[in-house]
């Protein structure tokens, strides 16, 4: 996309089918697609199109049936299950509608978790630089639930961004959240790409959320059917209408 700039992520002639014979869908059909680095991409489509396994092949969390998966220059096909688990932990960063908080744990620990996962004692500082970025400086000892829903999601954000990973995936990270919230937490996704270089992908069914988005990239029956460039929520619901109407 952006000039000279370095892939972060490629996914070369991708195909994931889930079951078998007459049964077997083909969630995705030969998917070829490069993520520059310090890029914000959103992944839309109908329903059953693909945008969550495309994700999940993309993260590591689902190996493909064939084609390749290449993070930086690191194939994950070459990689055994510990060491897919090693990378995931410690190089991406991942968010979800559902925050995923742990209730007992207060931000500050929740955002730590993830360093005490990989056996490091998280640095304070670090995390507290982590909750600052979020623009949660002031609530480090707050619980979920003395946390708003949009706060809840940047403690999220701010768990993800701990290990400093080289992509962030966000998986309908607003779905939850008034539309108020919503604005918020994508502003701070936009941030975070404008400020400190984040490369990030984020599914969305929200044409809103999409045009936070550097470019858009459509699915449709497992396959990228359309890519646009910064676009307005406006050109994005179009598009998707078109899709959807096709389905």
């Amino acid at each position: 996309m952006g000039e000279g700039a370095a892939a972060v992520l490629r996914l070369e002639n991708v195909q994931r089918t889930y079951g078998t014979g007459p049964e077997a869908v083909r969630a995705l059909r030969g998917v070829d697609v490069t993520f520059d680095r310090g890029t914000f991409t959103a992944v839309m489509g109908p329903s059953g199109s693909g945008k969550s396994t495309l994700l999940q092949c993309g993260a590591g969390l689902d190996r493909p049936d064939s084609g390749r998966v290449v993070l930086d220059d690191t194939d994950l096909a070459g990689l055994t299950e510990t060491q897919l688990t090693v990378l995931r932990r410690q190089q991406l960063g991942f968010v979800f509608q559902a925050f995923n908080l742990v209730g007992s744990l207060t931000a500050e620990q929740n955002v730590g978790l993830p360093l005490r996962l990989a056996g490091r004692r998280p640095d304070r500082a670090e995390v507290h630089r982590a909750l600052a970025q979020v623009g949660l400086g002031e609530r480090t000892g707050h619980l979920p639930s003395q946390l708003s829903g949009g706060q809840q999601q940047r403690v999220a954000i701010a768990r993800a961004l701990i290990t400093r990973p080289r992509v962030l995936f966000a998986d309908e990270p607003t779905g939850a959240l008034d539309s108020s919230s919503s604005r918020d937490v994508l502003a701070l996704l936009r941030e975070l790409v404008d400020r400190e270089g984040q490369s990030t992908i984020m599914v969305t069914h929200d044409p809103v959320a999409a045009s936070y988005a550097d470019r858009v990239l459509f699915l449709a029956d497992g396959r990228i059917v359309d890519d646009l460039p910064h676009s307005s929520a406006q050109r994005i619901a179009e598009r998707m209408t078109a899709l959807e109407t096709v389905a």
